[in-house]
C-alpha cells in the first residue's frame, strides 16, 4: 500500500539529514520505498511497514522539536523501538510469553520474567548467544541476566560465570577511597554481589566464587583472556568505551554465551568520550545471533514510583 506521510512543525531537511542519510538509514531498515517531496514522506510497503514507519516519523519529529537536532544513534533506537513492537505484536499473536515464566528456582523463592520486555529478554538469551538488554534503571536487566547465568551453571550448560562492569567514578574518586584495590573497587560491583545472594545460599555461593566458577571483576581485568563455555555479563556498558566494548566482545570464546546490559540515559563518561554500547547498538546491528532487547518503564519491576520518577527525568531531560 502506498501512504503519504506529512512530515509537520519541523523542517524537512532536519529529517532527511545531509544527503539524505536518515531517510536512506531508515529505508535500510524497512523493506518498503520511501521518497521524501518537500514535507511529505510517501512510503509504499506492506500495511504493517506503513503503521510501523508512521509511528517512527511520529517520534523522530517529536525527538527534532525536544533537541533542535537529531543524531544517527537517535534514529538507529528509535528504528530499533519500531522493530521491536512488531516483534511484540507477533509473539502476542502466537500465543507466546502469556504466562510468567520462571527463569531460576532460588533457596528463597523462583525468579520470574514478568513483563513483557523481561519475557522477550528470556526468549532472546535462549535464542541467541549474545544479547544486548538496554533500558532505564528498574527493568531487571541485571538481574535476570544473572538468574540465567545462574541457571545455566547449576544444570551443568556452562563452567564457570564471569560478571565484569566498568569502574567509572560519579562524583567520587577512587584514590580518596581507603583500602586496597579490591576494597576501592568492590563498591561498584555490589549489585551484583547482591543478585547472587540472593539466588545462591552463602555457602555454595562461596564455593563458586572459590572454585573460581564465578567471578566478578572489574572490565579493565577482561584483557587477554579468552573465555570458553562460559556465562559472561557485561553489566552497566553504556560506561564502556569504544576499545572496551570491542574488547569485551572479543573475549567470549567457544560455546559461550553473554549478555550486555546499560542504560543510556545514564553515561558517566568523560565528556566527548563516546559510550561503546551506543556504538554497538549501531555496528553490530545486522549481526545473526546478536540480539538486542529495548525496555521502557513499562517493564520497572521496582517501587511503584520509580516508573513515574523515571517519566518525569525523561520529560526534564528533553
Amino acid at each position: 500500500m502506498k501512504k503519504v506521510i506529512k512530515i509537520k512543525d519541523i523542517d524537512p531537511i532536519y529529517f532527511a539529514g545531509a544527503s539524505d542519510k536518515n531517510i536512506k538509514l531508515i529505508e535500510s531498515n524497512f523493506k518498503s520505498k520511501i521518497v521524501l517531496r518537500g514535507n511529505e514522506l510517501v512510503v509504499d510497503g506492506s500495511k504493517e511497514d506503513v503503521k510501523s514507519l508512521q509511528n517512527l516519523v511520529n517520534e523522530i519529529v517529536n525527538t527534532i522539536t525536544r533537541k533542535n537536532s537529531i543524531s544517527t544513534s537517535d534514529i538507529q533506537i528509535l528504528i530499533q523501538s519500531q522493530i521491536n513492537n512488531k516483534i511484540d505484536e507477533d509473539i502476542e499473536k502466537e500465543d507466546i510469553l502469556l504466562d510468567d515464566k520462571i527463569v531460576l528456582h532460588t533457596h528463597k523463592s523462583p525468579v520470574y520474567a514478568k513483563t513483557k520486555g523481561q519475557k522477550k529478554y528470556l526468549k532472546a538469551v535462549n535464542e541467541n548467544d549474545i544479547v544486548f538488554a538496554v533500558g532505564p534503571a528498574g527493568t531487571g536487566k541485571t538481574y535476570q541476566a544473572v538468574a540465567c547465568a545462574v541457571s545455566a551453571l547449576k544444570n551443568n550448560e556452562i563452567d564457570k560465570i564471569v560478571i565484569t562492569r566498568p569502574v567509572v567514578e560519579a562524583g567520587e574518586h577512587l584514590g580518596f577511597l581507603p583500602g586496597d584495590l579490591k576494597e576501592k573497587v568492590d563498591p561498584y560491583l555490589t549489585p551484583l554481589y547482591d543478585a547472587l545472594d540472593n539466588m545462591l545460599p552463602n555457602d555454595k555461593l562461596r564455593k563458586y566464587m572459590e572454585n573460581k566458577q564465578i567471578e566478578i571483576a572489574p572490565l579493565a581485568y577482561m584483557r587477554g583472556r579468552t573465555l570458553h563455555n562460559s556465562f559472561i555479563i557485561l553489566d552497566e556498558a553504556q560506561n564502556s568505551t569504544h576499545m572496551q566494548m570491542k574488547m569485551f566482545l572479543t573475549r567470549i570464546g567457544v560455546t559461550s554465551k553473554s549478555i550486555i546490559t546499560g542504560d543510556v540515559t545514564q553515561i558517566d563518561l568523560d565528556k566527548g568520550a563516546k559510550s561503546g554500547l551506543i556504538d554497538a547498538i549501531s555496528i553490530l546491528k545486522d549481526i545473526k545471533g546478536i540480539k538486542f532487547v529495548y525496555f521502557d518503564e513499562n517493564d520497572v519491576v521496582r517501587h511503584r514510583l520509580v516508573k513515574e520518577i523515571i517519566k518525569a527525568y525523561s520529560k526534564e531531560s528533553s
